[in-house]
């Protein structure tokens, strides 16, 4: 690791970013324990979902109770939460947190998240109205139907978007039909990577050791009783978005007897693995993240760095 060619800005805000199990949380917390003006703002979609705890490696509440934390359990697994009111909570967050004279430590793998909060990114609006009708076209004529309709409508959005990923394409159609607009005409902000007062730090692991990482990580909450909590939470039912977190998604098709235990397991290694390499394509087109490639000890090789960009 060659840290002296790294120039890091002062600012009052580090973001913490990189794939899951590479770390990022335990270098957080102790750059948090290190510095106590320093509050850590969770980047995470499904950490917002109370009761889910396990699954998104949510951090301990010994942890909540030594260090601020900020943008966990703020509703119910039954409901949904979008982007757009996650950028609206991390803004007051963050805001709150700066009124205190304090620094804020982001730190997530939320990659569209992410983005939406250091960017400020002009995101569409709500049409609840619309995507009912369309969830329902869903089923009866069917994702066919829907996705020969975005072709149609926007043709760039169509071809980002897998044909049998539901939730998109609904979202899509429900933007072009609500706004008037493409759905394709607010991603131009992606492409973007404009000066920011938010200095990122990236953890890189070679890809082996990752995969190590994330096939251990899946064990130890499996022995921490993630099944126990899938079963809990799907007695009181989950939203589609929270449903679709790794780890429930596959648990909850083992409780159907959709598949086996270890099929399940399986499954979840493998899904977490391919999700942590979308993570790092996703990060890795952002020039402004200063990566680290990891020896040995994330929290001993990039927790220093961490502190000297809190100044």
């Amino acid at each position: 690791m060659n840290t002296g060619r790294m120039h890091l800005t002062a600012t009052r805000r580090v973001a913490v970013v990189g794939p899951t199990a590479s770390g990022k949380s335990a270098v957080a917390m102790a750059a948090a324990r290190a510095r106590p003006d320093v509050e850590i703002v969770s980047v995470d979609s499904m950490q917002v979902y109370c009761g889910m705890d396990i699954g998104t490696a949510k951090p301990s509440a010994d942890d909540q109770r030594a260090v601020a934390h900020h943008m966990i359990d703020l509703v119910e697994p039954t409901q949904e939460f979008t982007v757009a009111e996650f950028q609206r909570s991390y803004e007051l967050v963050t805001r709150g947190i700066e009124d205190r004279g304090h620094h804020a430590l982001l730190v997530g793998g939320t990659g569209l998240y992410h983005r939406a909060a250091i960017d400020h990114l002009d995101l569409p609006g709500e049409w609840p109205h619309i995507r009912a009708k369309l969830q329902l076209e869903a089923v009866d004529p069917g994702l066919e139907t829907l996705y020969e309709r975005l072709v149609s409508v926007d043709p760039l959005a169509a071809a980002r978007i897998e044909p049998t990923n539901e939730r998109r394409l609904v979202r899509a159609l429900e933007v072009c039909e609500g706004s008037g607009r493409q759905f394709s005409s607010y991603g131009p902000g992606l492409e973007s990577y404009p000066p920011s007062p938010v200095v990122q730090i990236g953890l890189m692991w070679p890809r082996d050791v990752l995969a190590t990482r994330v096939a251990e990580r899946v064990q130890s909450m499996l022995r921490a009783g993630l099944l126990a909590e899938v079963r809990r939470l799907a007695e009181t039912g989950l939203s589609k978005t929270a449903a679709q977190a790794l780890g429930y998604k596959e648990l909850l098709a083992y409780d159907r007897s959709e598949v086996t235990y270890d099929e399940a397991v399986d499954q979840i290694i493998v899904r977490t693995r391919q999700f942590a390499v979308r993570q790092i394509r996703w990060f890795r087109r952002d020039p402004r993240v200063r990566w680290i490639n990891i020896e040995h000890d994330p929290v001993a090789e990039v927790c220093p760095l961490v502190l000297a960009a809190l100044v």
